[in-house]
């Protein structure tokens, strides 16, 4: 099994810059720790700015947009990416994608019967 790495950069409100890397068995519950971390350092998620030139941007954001707590899969994705930017793309270009986006922890990737199944990773709120 490939060797998993997560790597975080954060900026806090005065400017302070965190570099956070995850090594090696990179579990959900060490990745929760890391943002109950930044919840107790005060620092907000960043919202990124996408690059909506880049294939693999326009598939973040259908996935982001249309499917952001609900399964799908590579054939969903492809339905909606036609729709959404009228252009044609691959069935394996975006399999690719998306398996790269759950090598990264973006989403989580489970078998179901022939086909891949996947699913956002969202970091729910603390409870109070």
């Amino acid at each position: 099994m490939a060797k998993k790495r997560i790597r975080i950069d954060m900026e806090d409100s005065d400017g302070a810059r965190y570099d956070i890397k995850l090594e090696g068995n990179v579990t959900r519950d060490k990745v929760l720790k890391i943002f109950e971390m930044m919840d107790l350092m005060n620092i907000e998620e960043e919202q990124e700015v996408t690059n909506m030139d880049s294939v693999g941007s326009k598939i973040w954001n259908i996935v982001d947009k249309f499917f952001p707590m609900g399964k799908f899969t590579s054939t969903n994705i492809l339905e909606k990416y036609e729709d959404e930017y009228n252009e044609p793309v691959k069935l394996s270009v975006i399999s690719t994608y998306l398996s790269r986006f759950s090598t990264k922890g973006r989403v989580n990737r489970t078998r179901t019967g022939r086909e891949w199944t996947y699913q956002t990773i969202k970091i729910a709120p603390k409870q109070q």
